[in-house]
């Protein structure tokens, strides 16, 4: 092998070795990249999905307001439709008073509604036909058993209500209709029907 053939041979290991550090290096550099880019792509997926998680955790927090929110309004609504139920029961009940019990609460009612005694007492066209004398005797009865002027007249016009009574004197009127004896239970006692049905 004369000098210019070890030179080239020379030469050619040289390049073959060049280019095999080249190629290692390459590879150790595409590794390291590939690596790289596998760390951020992992980073950025687990950073989508902590934000998918967090997005979704925000909807159904939302959504679970909203729910509670809609089940408070479903739940009031039922809970008014429970106290309207027990008032208008409790008016039916009351207009279905047997005659003897019906004349003893309208009395009543005149006995306490009455300042003077001597007012009149306004039934509607049925309870003056079918009870009038009767609560008109009662009422002067139980305003005398208290003590009081038992001087109440009845009516000769019947009064534009279903059931109970008015009781006037001049221009001074005491509505005690079964309308408005419920509407006052009703305020009365809507706020405890509703706190006791929270229960």
């Amino acid at each position: 092998m004369n000098g210019l053939e070890k030179i080239t041979a020379r030469i050619e290991t040289d390049a073959v070795a060049d280019a095999a550090r080249m190629a290692d290096q390459t590879k150790q550099q595409c590794d390291e990249i590939r690596a790289a880019g596998e760390a951020k792509a992992q980073e950025r997926y687990w950073q989508k999905v902590r934000e998918g998680v967090k997005a979704t955790e925000d909807r159904v927090q939302r959504l679970g307001k909203a729910a509670d929110m809609e089940a408070r309004k479903i739940i009031l609504a039922s809970k008014q439709e429970l106290v309207d139920a027990v008032f208008r029961r409790a008016e039916e009940k009351l207009r279905a008073l047997p005659a003897e019990e019906y004349v003893e609460f309208l009395a009543g009612q005149a006995a306490r509604a009455a300042v003077t005694g001597r007012e009149e007492i306004v039934l509607d066209a049925a309870d003056m036909e079918a009870h009038g004398q009767a609560v008109l005797r009662r009422a002067n009865a139980l305003l005398a058993e208290a003590g009081k002027e038992g001087a109440l007249t009845l009516s000769g016009t019947p009064g534009d209500f279903r059931g109970g009574l008015v009781l006037k004197d001049g221009n001074i009127s005491v509505n005690c209709t079964i309308e408005a004896l419920m509407s006052q239970a009703r305020e009365e006692m809507a706020s405890f029907a509703a706190a006791e049905l929270l229960n």
